[in-house]
């Protein structure tokens, strides 16, 4: 598989809006982002729960 460019993220937004509404973008952007970051932050601790044991 090459590598992802312009046109291909710009037809993949295109889907993502189609599918879901351009009203509930900056919503579903948000879950994202909080998911990542709670998958950070469990990895974090295990990573320091794995140093002490």
């Amino acid at each position: 598989m090459g590598r992802i460019g312009v046109p291909e993220l710009l037809i993949i937004l295109a889907i993502v809006i189609v599918i879901f509404g351009a009203n509930r973008l900056p919503g579903l952007g948000k879950g994202i982002g909080s998911a990542i970051r709670n998958f950070k932050d469990g990895m974090k601790d295990d990573e320091t729960a794995d140093h002490k044991s």
